[in-house]
């Protein structure tokens, strides 16, 4: 974006979730965004404690944009939740801030539908958990859809999941909410496993967090060490996948990242691939792509964005 475009305006969907909390973070000191609003979703853990962990994130932003809660559960299948990777309070490892200021009383959906219908400029959607608000908000207002620019979501994979072999998280929580976003004819780019774990924050990468001297810089690197050992019991990795802010960061820096168009279809079938994003990477079946999928990540370039922009927190 150049420095003469007027900022984007997006509505940032999560579950927090500490690579969420990084995402909000990013997004509110960019001054290329201008972030209308934050919604929560049941997801890492339940609603009650996703949204206690972005009016935390709003908290630590030091923001005046408005929380929403939304959905507590999926559409259809049994909910589940991620405790194992992001412990009890769904942001183990720093200590939490008590919220000086509550959620609006309007239901995330509502917000959504409502804010997207007013805007005199198309809205961005970028949800980073479970996409049952955004499914909801295109089911029951589908004319939202006209002024929608784009949902970019991180979710699913073009290869192998992370919660069952053939599912990630994001999707296999409520697949059926990720089928009417892939289907509703809006744009949306696809953030998956594939790319997201070339995004992984050794300890160097923590350490330059660290070194900023600052409450937020200590904050995110606290979550990070507490992060990064389920992915080092997991895959054995030194350091933990950031997910979610590659959302955001493409917004930025697109050139940080590649993409490919891709039909992609969700294994809605109940069996041992539900939840599966079945990636046409090659094109065989002929059909047009419905997302962008990214499959690229310049990990340096990625990180070197996020310690900048963290750094503007004082």
């Amino acid at each position: 974006m150049s420095p003469a475009s007027a900022p984007l305006p997006v509505i940032l969907d999560g579950d927090p979730g500490h690579d969420d909390v990084m995402n909000v973070l990013l997004a509110l000191t960019s001054p290329e965004l201008h972030v209308l609003g934050l919604t929560t979703v049941f997801g890492n853990v339940g609603l009650t404690r996703t949204t206690r962990n972005m009016l935390i994130t709003r908290e630590l932003a030091r923001s005046d944009v408005p929380v929403h809660a939304g959905a507590d559960r999926p559409l259809v299948v049994p909910t589940i939740s991620a405790e194992a990777v992001h412990g009890a309070s769904g942001l183990d490892g720093p200590h939490l801030p008590t919220p000086t200021r509550d959620i609006e009383g309007e239901h995330a959906v509502d917000f959504i539908v409502r804010t997207v219908r007013e805007h005199p400029h198309p809205v961005t959607l970028v949800p980073t958990g479970p996409l049952t608000n955004i499914a909801l908000a295109l089911r029951l207002a589908p004319d939202i859809a006209q002024n929608v620019a784009r949902i970019v979501w991180m979710g699913g994979s073009t290869d192998t999941g992370n919660w069952t072999p053939a599912a990630e998280f994001n999707a296999l929580a409520d697949p059926h909410a990720a089928h009417i976003v892939l289907t509703s004819g809006v744009p949306v780019t696809m953030i998956g496993l594939n790319a997201s774990h070339q995004a992984i924050a050794h300890p160097a990468r923590v350490q330059a967090f660290r070194d900023l001297s600052t409450p937020v810089g200590d904050f995110v690197a606290e979550l990070l060490a507490f992060f990064a050992d389920h992915h080092r019991e997991r895959y054995g990795w030194d350091g933990g996948a950031l997910h979610d802010p590659l959302t955001v960061a493409w917004l930025l820096r697109p050139e940080l990242f590649k993409t490919r168009p891709m039909y992609v279809q969700l294994d809605l079938t109940d069996g041992p691939s539900q939840g599966r994003t079945v990636a046409d990477v090659w094109n065989v079946t002929g059909h047009a792509p419905n997302a962008d999928v990214m499959t690229d990540v310049d990990a340096d370039g990625f990180f070197a964005l996020l310690v900048q922009r963290i750094a503007a927190y004082r």
